[in-house]
Protein backbone atom coordinates (compact mmCIF):
# COMPACT_ATOMS: atom_id res chain seq x y z
CA UNK A 1 0.00 0.00 0.00
CA UNK A 2 1.24 3.76 -0.45
CA UNK A 3 0.04 6.79 1.73
CA UNK A 4 -1.92 8.84 -1.32
CA UNK A 5 -5.34 9.43 -0.13
CA UNK A 6 -7.75 10.32 -3.13
CA UNK A 7 -11.45 11.36 -3.12
CA UNK A 8 -13.75 10.51 -6.02
CA UNK A 9 -16.93 13.29 -6.17
CA UNK A 10 -19.38 12.28 -8.46
CA UNK A 11 -23.08 11.83 -8.60
CA UNK A 12 -22.98 8.60 -10.32
CA UNK A 13 -22.74 5.97 -7.34
CA UNK A 14 -22.01 3.00 -9.84
CA UNK A 15 -19.15 4.96 -11.06
CA UNK A 16 -17.97 5.92 -7.87
CA UNK A 17 -17.71 2.48 -6.57
CA UNK A 18 -16.25 1.51 -9.70
CA UNK A 19 -13.20 4.04 -9.70
CA UNK A 20 -12.76 3.41 -5.85
CA UNK A 21 -12.58 -0.59 -6.28
CA UNK A 22 -9.73 0.14 -9.07
CA UNK A 23 -7.47 2.39 -7.46
CA UNK A 24 -7.69 1.04 -4.47
CA UNK A 25 -6.51 -2.20 -6.32
CA UNK A 26 -3.31 0.26 -7.08
CA UNK A 27 -2.89 0.75 -3.64
CA UNK A 28 -4.68 3.43 -2.74
CA UNK A 29 -6.32 5.09 0.07
CA UNK A 30 -9.98 6.31 -1.64
CA UNK A 31 -13.59 7.86 -0.49
CA UNK A 32 -15.97 8.88 -2.04
CA UNK A 33 -18.77 11.24 -2.22
CA UNK A 34 -21.83 11.71 -4.16
CA UNK A 35 -22.08 15.53 -4.29
CA UNK A 36 -20.02 18.73 -3.87
CA UNK A 37 -22.12 19.11 -0.84
CA UNK A 38 -21.12 15.92 0.76
CA UNK A 39 -17.29 16.43 -0.36
CA UNK A 40 -17.05 20.24 1.28
CA UNK A 41 -18.18 18.42 4.67
CA UNK A 42 -14.80 16.11 4.37
CA UNK A 43 -11.85 16.63 5.35
CA UNK A 44 -10.50 18.08 2.04
CA UNK A 45 -6.69 19.09 2.94
CA UNK A 46 -6.10 15.52 4.12
CA UNK A 47 -6.04 14.30 0.55
CA UNK A 48 -3.03 14.57 -2.28
CA UNK A 49 -6.12 14.24 -4.94
CA UNK A 50 -9.48 14.81 -5.86
CA UNK A 51 -11.59 13.51 -9.00
CA UNK A 52 -14.06 15.22 -9.36
CA UNK A 53 -17.55 15.21 -11.77
CA UNK A 54 -18.24 18.49 -13.45
CA UNK A 55 -21.90 18.00 -13.81
CA UNK A 56 -23.47 17.75 -10.10
CA UNK A 57 -26.32 18.75 -8.28
CA UNK A 58 -26.44 22.37 -6.84
CA UNK A 59 -22.94 22.69 -6.42
CA UNK A 60 -21.00 21.57 -9.49
CA UNK A 61 -17.80 20.38 -10.37
CA UNK A 62 -16.47 24.13 -11.44
CA UNK A 63 -18.01 25.42 -8.36
CA UNK A 64 -16.71 23.63 -6.20
CA UNK A 65 -13.23 23.95 -7.13
CA UNK A 66 -13.38 27.53 -7.07
CA UNK A 67 -14.13 27.25 -3.64
CA UNK A 68 -11.42 25.14 -3.09
CA UNK A 69 -8.82 26.72 -4.66
CA UNK A 70 -9.82 30.09 -2.52
CA UNK A 71 -9.24 28.42 0.48
CA UNK A 72 -5.52 28.00 1.05
CA UNK A 73 -5.98 24.84 3.13
CA UNK A 74 -7.12 23.08 0.20
CA UNK A 75 -5.82 25.28 -2.42
CA UNK A 76 -2.81 23.20 -3.36
CA UNK A 77 -4.97 19.95 -3.50
CA UNK A 78 -4.22 18.51 -7.19
CA UNK A 79 -7.90 18.03 -9.11
CA UNK A 80 -8.75 15.71 -11.98
CA UNK A 81 -11.85 16.81 -13.63
CA UNK A 82 -14.16 13.69 -14.64
CA UNK A 83 -17.06 14.66 -17.24
CA UNK A 84 -18.70 13.93 -20.25
CA UNK A 85 -18.76 17.61 -20.83
CA UNK A 86 -15.82 17.78 -23.32
CA UNK A 87 -15.66 21.04 -25.67
CA UNK A 88 -12.81 22.80 -25.84
CA UNK A 89 -14.77 25.71 -23.56
CA UNK A 90 -15.24 23.31 -20.37
CA UNK A 91 -11.33 22.26 -20.93
CA UNK A 92 -10.42 25.93 -20.46
CA UNK A 93 -12.29 26.46 -17.38
CA UNK A 94 -11.11 23.84 -15.98
CA UNK A 95 -7.82 24.70 -16.58
CA UNK A 96 -8.00 28.09 -15.83
CA UNK A 97 -9.95 26.87 -12.46
CA UNK A 98 -6.49 24.96 -11.71
CA UNK A 99 -7.12 21.75 -12.75
CA UNK A 100 -4.50 19.21 -12.96
CA UNK A 101 -6.15 17.17 -15.93
CA UNK A 102 -9.13 16.75 -17.41
CA UNK A 103 -10.75 13.11 -18.77
CA UNK A 104 -13.86 12.86 -20.27
CA UNK A 105 -16.27 9.87 -19.99
CA UNK A 106 -16.95 7.32 -21.34
CA UNK A 107 -12.73 6.58 -20.44
CA UNK A 108 -10.96 3.32 -19.55
CA UNK A 109 -10.23 2.71 -16.42
CA UNK A 110 -6.49 2.20 -17.52
CA UNK A 111 -6.28 5.68 -18.78
CA UNK A 112 -8.25 6.72 -15.20
CA UNK A 113 -5.15 5.36 -13.63
CA UNK A 114 -2.30 6.36 -15.84
CA UNK A 115 -3.67 10.05 -15.55
CA UNK A 116 -3.60 9.79 -11.71
CA UNK A 117 -0.09 8.26 -11.17
CA UNK A 118 1.24 10.96 -13.71
CA UNK A 119 -0.56 13.97 -11.45
CA UNK A 120 0.67 12.11 -8.25
CA UNK A 121 3.95 12.17 -9.36
CA UNK A 122 4.15 15.47 -10.96
CA UNK A 123 2.85 16.96 -7.89
CA UNK A 124 4.81 15.28 -5.24
CA UNK A 125 7.85 16.43 -6.56
CA UNK A 126 6.92 20.73 -7.43
CA UNK A 127 4.60 21.04 -4.28
CA UNK A 128 7.74 21.44 -2.03
CA UNK A 129 7.98 18.17 -0.59
CA UNK A 130 4.38 17.91 0.49
CA UNK A 131 3.94 14.22 0.59
CA UNK A 132 6.55 14.58 3.10
CA UNK A 133 5.51 17.63 4.89
CA UNK A 134 1.88 15.90 5.91
CA UNK A 135 0.91 12.38 6.84
CA UNK A 136 -2.92 11.41 6.84
CA UNK A 137 -4.81 8.28 7.67
CA UNK A 138 -8.30 8.94 7.37
CA UNK A 139 -9.04 11.92 9.24
CA UNK A 140 -5.81 11.92 11.09
CA UNK A 141 -3.64 14.66 9.94
CA UNK A 142 0.26 14.99 10.64
CA UNK A 143 1.75 18.09 10.05
CA UNK A 144 5.46 17.55 10.31
CA UNK A 145 6.60 20.76 9.32
CA UNK A 146 4.64 22.42 11.84
CA UNK A 147 4.74 19.60 14.58
CA UNK A 148 0.93 19.21 15.21
CA UNK A 149 -1.51 16.51 15.12
CA UNK A 150 -5.62 17.13 14.09
CA UNK A 151 -8.07 14.46 14.21
CA UNK A 152 -11.23 15.42 11.90
CA UNK A 153 -10.03 19.20 12.00
CA UNK A 154 -9.75 19.20 15.52
CA UNK A 155 -5.65 19.94 16.76
CA UNK A 156 -4.59 17.26 19.30
CA UNK A 157 -2.62 18.18 22.16
CA UNK A 158 0.69 16.09 22.30
CA UNK A 159 4.09 16.13 24.00
CA UNK A 160 7.31 16.45 21.82
CA UNK A 161 7.83 12.31 22.92
CA UNK A 162 4.39 11.69 22.08
CA UNK A 163 4.33 12.95 18.97
CA UNK A 164 7.66 11.77 18.03
CA UNK A 165 6.04 8.23 18.94
CA UNK A 166 3.27 8.52 16.59
CA UNK A 167 5.03 9.85 13.26
CA UNK A 168 7.54 6.88 13.80
CA UNK A 169 4.76 4.54 13.96
CA UNK A 170 2.24 6.34 11.18
CA UNK A 171 5.13 6.75 8.93
CA UNK A 172 5.50 2.75 9.02
CA UNK A 173 2.70 1.35 8.99
CA UNK A 174 2.69 -1.84 10.43
CA UNK A 175 6.06 -2.72 11.21
CA UNK A 176 6.40 -3.90 14.76
CA UNK A 177 8.99 -1.76 16.73
CA UNK A 178 10.09 -2.98 20.14
CA UNK A 179 11.13 -0.91 23.17
CA UNK A 180 14.70 -0.64 21.83
CA UNK A 181 14.22 0.25 18.40
CA UNK A 182 11.77 3.33 19.99
CA UNK A 183 14.39 4.23 23.02
CA UNK A 184 17.09 4.22 19.79
CA UNK A 185 14.94 6.48 17.68
CA UNK A 186 12.90 9.21 19.62
CA UNK A 187 15.28 9.10 23.71
CA UNK A 188 18.54 8.72 21.35
CA UNK A 189 20.21 11.58 23.12
CA UNK A 190 19.55 10.59 27.06
CA UNK A 191 21.61 7.98 28.75
CA UNK A 192 19.51 6.28 30.73
CA UNK A 193 15.38 5.52 30.09
CA UNK A 194 13.17 2.87 31.92
CA UNK A 195 11.47 0.36 29.50
CA UNK A 196 8.23 1.81 31.59
CA UNK A 197 8.76 5.40 30.08
CA UNK A 198 7.81 4.31 26.36
CA UNK A 199 4.81 2.45 27.88
CA UNK A 200 3.26 5.25 30.03
CA UNK A 201 3.74 7.48 26.66
CA UNK A 202 1.89 4.94 24.68
CA UNK A 203 -0.66 4.79 27.12
CA UNK A 204 -1.41 8.79 26.85
CA UNK A 205 -0.99 8.91 23.57
CA UNK A 206 -3.72 6.32 23.19
CA UNK A 207 -6.04 8.23 25.11
CA UNK A 208 -5.35 11.69 23.52
CA UNK A 209 -5.88 10.16 19.95
CA UNK A 210 -9.67 9.11 20.34
CA UNK A 211 -11.04 6.79 17.79
CA UNK A 212 -7.23 6.21 16.52
CA UNK A 213 -5.96 5.13 19.77
CA UNK A 214 -6.83 1.45 18.82
CA UNK A 215 -4.96 1.89 15.48
CA UNK A 216 -1.70 1.26 18.06
CA UNK A 217 -1.27 -1.71 19.05
CA UNK A 218 0.72 -4.24 21.13
CA UNK A 219 2.36 -7.12 19.87
CA UNK A 220 3.26 -8.86 23.07
CA UNK A 221 7.05 -9.70 23.37
CA UNK A 222 7.33 -7.81 20.43
CA UNK A 223 6.71 -4.13 21.03
CA UNK A 224 4.29 -1.55 18.95
CA UNK A 225 3.05 -0.47 15.44
CA UNK A 226 0.20 1.33 13.70
CA UNK A 227 -1.96 -0.95 12.37
CA UNK A 228 -4.47 0.84 9.57
CA UNK A 229 -7.84 -0.89 9.87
Amino acid sequence: MNDYRILVVDDEEDLCEILKFNLENEGYEVDTANSAEEAMKMEISSYHLILLDVMMGEISGFRMANMLKKDKKTAQVPIIFITAKDTENDTVTGFNLGADDYISKPFSLREVIARVKAVLRRTATTETGKALERLTYQSLVIDITKKKVSIDGEEVSLTKKEFEILLLLVQNKGRVFSREDILSHIWSDEVYVLDRTIDVNITRLRKKMGVYGKCIVTRLGYGYCFEAE
